[in-house]
Parts: structure tokens; sequence; C-alpha cells
């Protein structure tokens, strides 16, 4: 049985606030970089790092291991091209929310996929985001801009990523399955951007190596290696609770680096996007947990 420590719970929320800061950075970062560089940039820096700590893992990599790569990290690309995009046409902090609402689709996709029927938590769940999106998005004239709906169409890729860990993933070392995603996130980045995009568009300076260095050594390499010690100690309940709170501090930093705004509207918008979150991922486990006792 997983013994919880203090440990564990700071370096979840660690993981959180970097998280959750990690939209700002995009938002600063594409000023100068085209998306498909950032990306590029960003996830070979974090497949070098998790490929240096799981070095001595690799030669246990086979076919088997590169097809599950190959599926989980094309989802993991166009989640993250998509997530990047809509960072840049909106606000850092709506648009994180928006695509982090990807735990509400996860079980539907799982219905379609995996043949595993949603609970009536995630039908709850599914329903209350919705209201929330409608909130959040839908301007006075009934429209939802295009950024939005690009970081809408971004949480539903992360489900599918989710959903293709679940279906390639399993029974596998989750420290290489995730650098093989990575790198294969690199390479499908790297061929966009030497194919798809205007290298005289990128203006390196330090405020641009600085946010693909951050982006790739804390937001992807070290949260990573933080959060896989941390559920070695911690519930999965605490875990998702947690990590959720990342959302709270995207809206925060976004209001503190791009004075983004909000409505009331927005944040009642917030609200359900927020309990969505926590219905889907815990499904009220740790209220029964107090009835219980």
């Amino acid at each position: 049985m997983k013994k919880n420590s203090m440990f564990g719970k700071l370096a979840l929320l660690f993981v959180a606030i970097a998280w959750g800061s990690s939209m700002v950075v995009i938002k600063g970062s594409t000023d100068t970089l085209p998306a498909g560089t950032l990306l590029a940039c960003r996830f070979t820096v974090a497949g070098v790092i998790l490929a240096l700590a799981n070095f001595n893992k690799l030669k246990q990599i086979d076919k088997d291991y590169l097809k599950s790569g190959i599926f989980i990290g094309v989802c993991l690309f166009m989640a993250y091209f998509t997530q990047t995009i809509g960072v840049m046409l909106e606000m850092p902090g709506k648009s994180h929310f928006l695509s982090s609402a990807y735990c509400v689709f996860v079980p539907f996709l799982g219905w379609l996929i995996l043949k595993e029927k949603p609970k009536v938590y995630h039908v709850i769940a599914a329903t209350m985001c919705a209201v929330g999106i409608i909130l959040v998005s839908v301007a006075g004239n009934f429209s939802i801009s295009y950024g939005d709906s690009i970081s809408i169409i971004s949480s539903v890729f992360w489900a599918a990523q989710i959903i293709a860990i679940a279906k390639w993933g399993k029974d596998k070392d989750p420290g290489l399955i995730t650098m093989l995603q990575f790198v294969v996130c690199a390479v499908l980045a790297w061929v966009f951007t030497l194919t798809m995009e205007n290298p005289g568009a990128i203006e390196w300076n330090m405020g641009a190596v600085g946010g693909v260095l951050y982006l790739g050594i804390v937001c992807s390499g070290i949260c990573f290696l933080l959060q896989t010690i941390a559920q070695k100690t911690e519930n999965p309940t605490s875990v998702s609770i947690i990590l959720s709170f990342e959302n709270i501090f995207g809206l925060v930093f976004g209001a503190i680096f791009f004075n983004e705004k909000f409505t009331p509207r927005s944040i009642m918008g917030f609200v359900l996007i927020f309990a969505a979150i926590i219905i889907a991922e815990t499904e009220l486990s740790f209220l029964k947990k107090k009835k219980a006792k």
C-alpha cells in the first residue's frame, strides 16, 4: 500500500506550477519562434534528457516498443501542436483551461476504442464541462473564436494520447515509452518546421532560448521524473487533484504576465470546467472515503 509523503505532494505541486506556467512561456516564445520550431527544440531537449535518465533501459526497446512509441507520439504531437497554435491566438490562461478538458473526453474515446463504457460520473462531468466551455468561449454573438476552437480540438487529441497509452503502452516501461513518444514528437515537429515554416521567421534571442530550455528541461524532463517518483508514494486520487491545479496556476500566470482579464461569466465557466475535471479524474472517491470513516 502506498504511504503518502510530504516530498511527493511538494513534487506534484511543483509539477502543477510548472505546467501552469508553460502556456505563458509558450505564448512569449512564439513571438519569435514558429510553433513547429518551438516544439522541435522542446522535445529534442526533453527526449535527450529522458534518454540519459533511462540509458540503462534502452536495450529493452524492440519493434513493439517502436510501434507503440510511434502511435502515441503522433497523438502527442497533434495535441501539443494544436495546443501551441491555440495559445498563440488566445490568452494563455483560457487556452490552458480549454485544452485541459481532455479528461472529460477520455471516457468517451475509451468507450469507442477500448469498449469501456463511461460511468455516470463521466456523463455528469462532460455535461458540466460543455456548459463551462460555452461560458468561457462563446462570445455575445454566440460564436467561438478560432483560437478557442483549436484549444478545444487539442483537448480531444490529449484524450486520444491517453487512450493510445492505454492501448499501446500497456505493460511498457513508463520512462521508455515517454522517451519514445517525445522523440517521435520531435521528429514530426522537425519535419513540419523544415518543410512548412519559413526559416527567416525564426528569431533566436535569450528569451527564446530560455523558453525552449525551460519547456524542454523543466516542464517535460524534470516534471515527468518528479511525477513518476511522486506516484510511488501518492495514491491516484491525490495525484489527479494536485495536478489539476495546474489550470488555476495557468490563470494566475496569465493574469500576471499578460494582464489576462476575466468576466463573471468566464469565471463561472472556469469553475464548472475545474469541477468537471475533479469529478472525471477522481469520481469523488475522496468524499466516499470520508463517508466511510
